[in-house]
């Protein structure tokens, strides 16, 4: 059994009060504000128990690499917002599985990743 500690707790924090996908420098970042001596090997060690727990799943982001987000939230999508390069959740999917392949194909899963600007960086002036 393991044992809950002070980092896993700030990282668990991180993602709760976040509530999207995060990759491990931001993680990392926003967790030494709850836990200053946080390092990196500690961060990927409870990463990788709360994806065995089922608390957290991976994402794997075209261009940024494996993110992480909580579990339970249903199939949803993602926005890439190049001005502050935050990674948003877009609820749902509107995606037909059934027509979205050529015939013969069989569609077993499936992640779109939209890129732009979100509207908090499409407000600020450039």
């Amino acid at each position: 059994m393991q044992r809950k500690t002070t980092q896993r707790t700030a990282i668990e924090q991180v993602f709760l009060s976040e509530d999207r996908a995060l990759g491990i420098e931001e993680i990392l970042r926003l967790g030494r504000t709850l836990v200053e001596s946080l390092n990196q090997a500690t961060v990927y060690r409870n990463l990788k128990l709360l994806i065995d727990k089922g608390w957290l799943k991976q994402i794997n982001h075209p261009a940024m690499g494996t993110l992480y987000e909580c579990t339970g939230k249903g199939h949803h999508h993602h926005f890439h917002c190049h001005g502050c390069n935050r990674v948003f959740e877009l609820p749902g999917c509107s995606l037909n599985q059934e027509t979205a392949a050529p015939e013969g194909f069989i569609v077993e899963d499936h992640e779109i990743f939209l890129f732009g600007v979100c509207p908090s960086c499409a407000a600020s002036p450039q």
